[in-house]
């Protein structure tokens, strides 16, 4: 019997290692940013945020969102 390897534990995702992960332009944080770069109101960004299929990020436990503009990208080309 071959043993598996031990399933990493990445701790939450915040600010400061969203920050980290990313460089320059890419990170839009707050969803006034988001709701400028998509040409929406606030509100709708935070009705957006609630679907699946759109790739706006709330991490558990903070009381902001954030987005990838690349990702935001592929999500308007998609539609």
């Amino acid at each position: 019997m071959t043993q598996q390897a031990p399933i990493k534990r990445y701790p939450p995702l915040d600010a400061w290692r969203f920050d980290a992960m990313t460089k320059g332009q890419e990170k839009l944080w707050g969803l006034g940013k988001i709701a400028d770069f998509l040409g929406v109101s606030e509100s709708t960004a935070r009705r957006w945020a609630n679907c699946d299929d759109v790739p706006i990020y709330k991490p558990v436990g903070q009381n902001t969102y954030f987005a990838l503009r690349s990702e935001l990208d592929a999500w308007l080309r998609s539609k």
